[in-house]
């Protein structure tokens, strides 16, 4: 049995094809046709390979690879062995995916699991829905009365997509997902098993038990975004959940109902939004991060990895730790809590040695 490769092979660029796409500079005398044929990390690279060098920590690869050319900084091309081809940029790596995408477009986007095209026959399409020419409906997928799929979109295997919704152009709506009660514009990509328009958590305590609060917004999501595998997004409850354009969002995140997500921004993994927050444009949130309900996070700011968000975030600042403080202020209690240990230890120690 022959091992799998899951995306095209590429058919290769020059290192003067790397030159004009990127904009570095050679160094070692590359030779212009000097090809490579994949991407691949320092330590596995092979004389086919392009890699990348930017941080101190893998020096010891770096010393030793046997990449075909390699991009790096000025800093490090001084240290480079000299077999090594290189190309240098005051970004690495940002280059690196910049030849990336260029060998390999397909991995990009997702496309049609059953490499088809139309509709599968095992599809269930209600008479009443509009689909655009072009769009790919895998088998098992179901769309609703009403919905409304626009060209290029692709609707993966088990996706069900519910009445009225309406999903633009050139999307991929992902294996098992489900949306409801959504309008979705254009190039946005939904990865497998994503809940999207589903009740928001709406209950009101009372002495005979908790009575549901109706739910009757939707959710917006506009172009360009990227929601992750598992990720869930309630509707709104008076209001509409609305996702800006271009903001990516890992998998397994929860946005509660109410939620304004501004565009561009960056939610890593784990992250949880209660309901009615709203979040500016361009900001970044480390994996588990939580905000608590009503929380306003200013654009641009940064909440680090874990923090648990309880006050409103003003724009452009870093916060971090549980509860959330600014960056700076946090790190001030550590180093004062690391000084008071010290000192305890030290008094202990001053006890031990003493006369009993």
């Amino acid at each position: 049995m022959t091992e799998p490769r899951f995306f095209e092979p590429p058919k290769g660029l020059s290192a003067q094809e790397i030159i004009a796409l990127t904009g570095a500079v050679a160094r070692n005398d590359v030779p212009p046709e000097r090809r490579i044929n994949g991407i691949a990390p320092l330590d596995r690279a092979s004389p086919g390979d392009l890699a990348f060098m930017q941080n101190q920590k893998f020096a010891h690869h770096f010393a030793v690879t046997r990449a075909g050319i390699c991009l790096t900084t000025e800093k490090f091309a001084a240290k480079a062995p000299a077999h090594l081809a290189l190309l240098v940029t005051p970004a690495p790596y940002r280059a690196f995916v910049a030849v990336a995408q260029k060998l390999y477009p397909g991995a990009l986007r997702p496309s049609s699991l059953f490499e088809a095209t139309g509709v599968a026959p095992s599809a269930l399409i209600h008479p009443s829905a509009r689909l655009e020419a072009g769009v790919i409906i895998d088998p098992a997928a179901v769309i609703g009365p009403r919905a409304e799929i626009g060209a290029g979109t692709v609707i993966a295997p088990g996706a069900v997509i519910g009445p009225d919704v309406r999903i633009g152009r050139d999307c991929v709506i992902g294996a098992g997902a489900t949306i409801v009660h959504a309008l979705i514009g254009d190039r946005v990509v939904i990865h497998a098993g994503a809940r999207i328009g589903q009740d928001g958590f709406g209950y009101l305590p009372g002495a005979a038990g908790h009575g549901k609060i109706p739910q009757v917004g939707r959710v917006i999501i506009q172009d360009n975004v990227e929601i992750g595998a598992n990720t869930t997004i309630d509707r709104g409850a008076i209001r509409d959940t609305v996702i800006g354009e271009g903001t990516k969002i890992d998998n397994l995140v929860q946005i509660a109902h109410n939620v304004e997500i501004g565009r561009h921004c960056v939610l890593a993994a784990h992250t949880g939004i209660s309901g009615s927050c709203t979040v500016g444009d361009y900001v970044m949130m480390g994996g588990r991060v939580g905000l608590t309900d009503n929380v306003t996070v200013g654009a641009g700011a940064m909440i680090g990895a874990g923090a648990g968000v309880i006050h409103d975030i003003p724009a452009g600042e870093k916060w971090i730790g549980a509860p959330a403080v600014p960056a700076k202020e946090f790190f001030r209690s550590v180093a004062a809590l690391r000084k008071l240990g010290r000192g305890s230890r030290d008094g202990a120690d001053d006890t031990a040695g003493g006369e009993r």
